[in-house]
């Protein structure tokens, strides 16, 4: 355990320290908050019913924006051949790399949203719900994303094929997320099983994803 939070506070170093794709889904996050409310004009209720959509379309595409890193500089410079030969399992140093992803991304920009929401006029009632959908959702986010950068690793500027991979797995993971979202202050009674859902997603991903991308990441090691 020790040695996977080791790893887990080292992936959160470097990209602390060196901010390329955090930056970036940050950067990408608040250029289409910003930039959504121009494009579509003065209807101020038009903006508000389509706010949650557009900042769970944010937070997806944000996300995807820096899968591509979870392993790419480990596999470029050698880290990934000495994980193989640790004495942690592969699959718990994917979890960890994982874990790390989202605490460095994905959980700031789900935080980033229901604050950021009131450039597009989102409700205020709509704020907690919204918070809780994309806390559960991004975790599902981080560990599918995973699964992508995995299978590309081996791939240069495989950032694209990671998208392509990675866009149908995000697709119930925004469904039952905008459904919880909207659902919240309209229909508590529906937005209960969406969370739920959501959750079962999140720990479903837990399970699938660390053996999937151990066993891709094998194969270009190999």
């Amino acid at each position: 355990m020790k040695l996977i939070l080791s790893l887990i506070a080292r992936d959160l170093a470097l990209s602390i320290r060196q901010g390329g794709g955090v930056g970036t889904a940050l950067g990408f996050f608040l250029t289409v908050v910003v930039l959504l409310p121009i494009g579509i004009g003065p209807d101020q209720q038009l903006l508000g019913r389509i706010a949650p959509g557009a900042l769970w379309i944010s937070l997806l595409l944000s996300v995807l924006l820096s899968a591509d890193r979870i392993y790419q500089q480990d596999y470029e410079d050698g880290s990934l051949d000495i994980m193989t030969m640790g004495p942690v399992p592969f699959e718990m140093v994917a979890l960890a790399k994982s874990i790390a992803h989202w605490l460095s991304t994905s959980l700031p920009l789900a935080i980033a949203a229901p604050i950021l929401g009131f450039l597009v006029n989102l409700e205020p009632s709509a704020i907690l719900p919204l918070f809780m959908a994309m806390a559960l959702g991004s975790i599902a986010l981080s560990l599918l994303a995973s699964i992508g950068a995995a299978v590309t690793v081996g791939l240069r500027r495989g950032g694209l094929l990671v998208s392509v991979l990675v866009l149908p797995l995000y697709v119930p993971v925004l469904i039952f997320g905008l459904s919880a979202s909207q659902a919240s202050t309209s229909s508590p009674d529906i937005a209960t099983p969406s969370l739920l859902i959501l959750a079962a997603m999140a720990l479903v991903s837990l399970v699938v994803s660390p053996l999937a991308s151990a066993a891709a990441l094998r194969s270009y090691l190999k």
